[in-house]
């Protein structure tokens, strides 16, 4: 079941194959090694050095090669590339080792050890411009950026191509999706040869011949375009950044200084999940302050039934969101204890062509026939809030008008949490200039990656958690803003009810080492139901329990619908019980796009959960339970594939029972094709 490879026909695509012809190795002559630093357990060294006036990087792990020379530089517009004469006029390093404390996430506690390099380097002719490449080294991985002071003579810099390269040393397997196509990042992940990918979106993760697992990606991109990957020649990728409708890549006020690089290095899949603390600690602290009015919880809502068609956003006779519909999810949520009620459609636009088109959307007036005053009312007097869903087909300005007044009227009516939407194609993000034309910009340009944080900094001002759905992607900019508590960003759930092809029983596997290392997702699991519109779900039941321990998030949704849960109250429980906020996560065992085991604790009790899911395949997996707290007993309440199992003809069979256990105990979990095992452990 693997993802099928399809040629790539755009434009983009179609230029960056020509573009490996143009492009000459980086040739080693006379190379001069300048600065180097290691990681605290000496496990990882970066290496910067200068040949013939050219300046590259090299990381080695225990001595051996991992990424050869790479180039590091600039095209500029208006001057000179920024790569050739440079010499090394200045060197530093330090090392740093603190603990910090997240409001909420995957652990309670993060612990940020690394050592930096600082290295100015100056150009010996010319303009004689200077810039700093600092590199933070942790012995699971590293990041580098660029960092530019003020020039003479220069306010700016206009940026038309990073040159940055990744050159991976050993022959390697890749997992990506691709960059610069039209449906943003919404692909079934590609196993490849890494010498076959094309352009690729970060997170793309290989491994090496050897069994080294490395992820690339980059943090805190903050006024300036994401990043792809484009391959150049055998397995040598170059940065590229995603354009600007002005014709550039990035403009900037000097100084100022690039996302950082990231390169995430482990020997197994389980680790390569676990290093990723490295893309929150390149972050900066939280800026926003107190912010414990967020409250990690699960929701339901008004949306499933929209991807089956059996109700529609538009209003009419099929309307989903409307003021007795909603009672009904509202009154579910508070018998089964949900804290959020998601209503998509609540608004006028929806009606006719919006697809793309996004200007007749008002955020601050419902429709005639959803009751937002009363049903906030009703909702805040059973213990629910509503989730509001600020919708805007990229009509970005648009939406910017009104979203101070939105984010108002939502702090009123206690609604503390707004999923936003960009439904359009890849490069249709509608900006209005000063004259009131409108020009396309890409979802990852450097446009819209600032419009995401004016976002926060309104919602935030309310007190107003956001979920960003069709986003940008997630460069740990959560530890700095910590109300952008989730997103999409990847083929969620929906893509199981009317995909063509369906999301595989793969494709969890596979995110978690891609997408998940990035962040958390909202890929809206517990689909109880199996069944999409008009085809089934490549899933057994006891794997759509099994996901969310599995698939990180914040808020999470149990996306079926009430009727179906109704229908399945055994299974429904696992859904009920499990947490959204974690002190600790452990990874116990897996391989990309084959299987994986969770384990996290509670964040408010002693208990842990466990979730384990496989791909087409089923599996005999063995699992010490030595997370567990030892001396100490606890119940394990077992949500498991029955007898026979398989999600293609008897994805039904599950069985639910429990045994005692202790840290010294084995459990081996028996997962279907398909499959997967949820356990709740409860503390004595």
């Amino acid at each position: 079941m693997r993802a099928a490879r399809r040629p790539l026909r755009s434009l983009a695509a179609a230029l960056a194959l020509a573009a490996t012809a143009a492009l000459a190795p980086l040739q080693r002559v006379h190379a001069e090694t300048v600065a180097r630093v290691e990681s605290p357990g000496k496990v990882l060294a970066v290496e910067l050095d200068i040949s013939e006036g050219r300046l590259a990087y090299r990381v080695l792990r225990f001595g051996e090669p991992v990424i050869d020379d790479s180039r590091l530089g600039f095209r500029l517009r208006g001057a000179e590339k920024l790569e050739r004469n440079l010499a090394l006029a200045s060197q530093s390093t330090r090392g740093h080792d603190e603990t910090w404390e997240q409001p909420w996430g995957e652990s309670r506690f993060v612990r940020d050890h690394h050592n930096e390099l600082r290295a100015r380097f100056t150009e010996t002719l010319g303009a004689r411009r200077s810039f700093d490449v600092v590199v933070r080294v942790f012995d699971d991985g590293l990041g580098f950026r660029y960092e530019f002071p003020e020039q003479p003579g220069a306010g700016e810099l206009i940026i038309d191509d990073e040159l940055t390269e990744f050159a991976v040393h050993d022959p390697a397997t890749a997992w990506w999706i691709p960059a610069g196509e039209w449906n943003r990042y919404e692909y079934l992940y590609q196993r490849t040869p890494l010498e076959q990918v094309t352009q690729a979106h970060t997170t793309m993760t290989v491994r090496t011949e050897g069994g080294l697992h490395i992820a690339f990606h980059e943090a805190a991109l903050v006024d300036y375009s994401g990043m792809w990957l484009r391959r150049t020649e055998g397995q040598r990728f170059r940065a590229q950044l995603a354009p600007a409708s002005e014709g550039w890549k990035v403009r900037r006020r000097l100084p100022f200084h690039t996302p950082w690089r990231t390169l995430q290095i482990t020997d197994t899949a389980a680790k390569l999940y676990e290093s990723s603390d490295l893309i929150l600690n390149l972050n900066e602290p939280n800026r926003l302050g107190d912010v414990s009015w967020f409250e990690p919880a699960k929701y339901i809502g008004i949306w499933w039934s929209l991807h089956l068609d059996t109700e529609t956003w538009a209003t009419g006779k099929k309307h989903g969101a409307t003021t007795a519909n909603t009672r009904r999810y509202i009154d579910f949520a508070a018998e089964h204890g949900f804290r959020g009620v998601l209503v998509e459609g609540w608004n006028p636009g929806w009606d006719g062509n919006w697809f793309g088109n996004g200007y007749d959307f008002d955020f601050t007036r419902a429709t005639p026939d959803f009751d937002i005053e009363a049903l906030s009312a009703h909702a805040a007097s059973k213990g629910v809030h509503l989730i509001g869903h600020h919708e805007t087909a990229c009509a970005v300005s648009h939406y910017e008008d009104q979203m101070e007044d939105a984010f108002a009227m939502n702090a009123r009516l206690g609604i503390d949490a707004v999923k936003t939407g960009y439904v359009c194609d890849a490069g249709g993000i509608e900006r209005r200039l000063d004259d009131g034309s409108i020009v396309r910009e890409w979802h990852d340009g450097q446009w819209n990656s600032n419009h995401h944080l004016r976002v926060l900094e309104a919602a935030a001002r309310h007190k107003v958690a956001i979920n960003a759905h069709e986003p940008i992607k997630d460069t740990g900019l959560r530890r700095t803003y910590p109300n952008w508590v989730s997103r999409e960003g990847a083929r969620g759930m929906e893509y199981a009810a009317w995909g063509d092809p369906p999301n595989p029983p793969e494709h969890e596997t596979n995110l978690v080492f891609t997408r998940m290392l990035s962040g958390p997702m909202d890929f809206t699991p517990g689909i109880l139901s199996l069944q999409g519109r008009g085809q089934a779900i490549q899933t057994t039941l006891a794997k759509q329990l099994a996901l969310y321990v599995v698939l990180y998030s914040p808020v999470q949704m149990a996306a079926d619908l009430p009727e179906n849960y109704a229908r399945h109250m055994d299974a429904f429980q696992f859904i009920k019980d499990v947490p959204a906020d974690w002190a600790e996560t452990r990874v116990l065992d897996g391989e990309v796009g084959d299987f994986v085991t969770f384990a996290r604790k509670d964040r408010d009790s002693d208990d842990w959960y466990l979730g384990s899911i496989s791909d087409e395949h089923g599996r005999l997996l063995e699992v010490p339970l030595s997370f567990l707290e030892p001396g100490r007993r606890y119940t394990a309440q077992i949500y498991r594939d029955g007898d026979g199992a398989h999600w293609r003809d008897k994805p039904f069979a599950f069985e639910r029972e429990q045994r005692e256990v202790t840290s010294a105990d084995v459990l081996t979990l028996k997962l279907a094709a398909g499959g997967g095992q949820a356990i709740r452990f409860v503390a004595h």
